[in-house]
């Protein structure tokens, strides 16, 4: 297939199957060009915080970029800049193993957005990408929740 041929064609399996099938809440759909044409290599996506925790009540967007090299390479997926979290750098970044030296061709865009979903109350202070969210999350970890339950009120259902 031509370069991007692959990762295309399985893009657009996983928009299919998304389709049909995905996990209430959750948004993960294409980019629109400007000419009205899909664009499968960006993916606007929204994920909602777990009911439970503290980040119930908020609905997190997330931009997932793919290349040419997909599914051999993992998407990159970013939140805002700014974004609180131990596991998310201040560009937006996301730092999960899933994502790196975890990644195996047959995840799935479906299985990343869970994965995320589950980073979120479940942060790993051993790979930490901001400094000061981490020193919340070891020395205040009041502070810390209060800190995401406000970012939650920040991003509110659009519904």
């Amino acid at each position: 297939m031509a370069s991007g041929g692959i990762a295309r064609a399985r893009l657009a399996e996983e928009r299919k199957s998304w389709r049909k099938n995905h996990p209430h809440g959750f948004v993960a759909k294409p980019d629109t060009l400007p000419d009205g044409s899909v664009n499968l290599m960006v993916w606007r996506c929204v994920i909602p915080g777990k009911q439970g925790t503290d980040w119930e009540g908020g609905y997190f967007p997330l931009t997932l970029e793919f290349n040419d090299d997909y599914p051999t390479v993992p998407p990159v997926c970013k939140f805002p800049s700014g974004f609180f979290h131990v596991n998310v750098y201040d560009s937006g970044l996301v730092c999960l193993s899933i994502l790196s030296s975890g990644w195996k061709p047959s995840i799935t865009v479906k299985q990343v957005l869970v994965g995320i979903q589950e980073l979120l109350d479940d942060a790993n202070p051993n790979s930490a990408a901001q400094q000061r969210c981490y020193e919340l999350y070891k020395k205040n970890m009041p502070e810390y929740k209060n800190r995401v339950r406000e970012q939650a009120k920040r991003y509110p259902s659009r519904v």
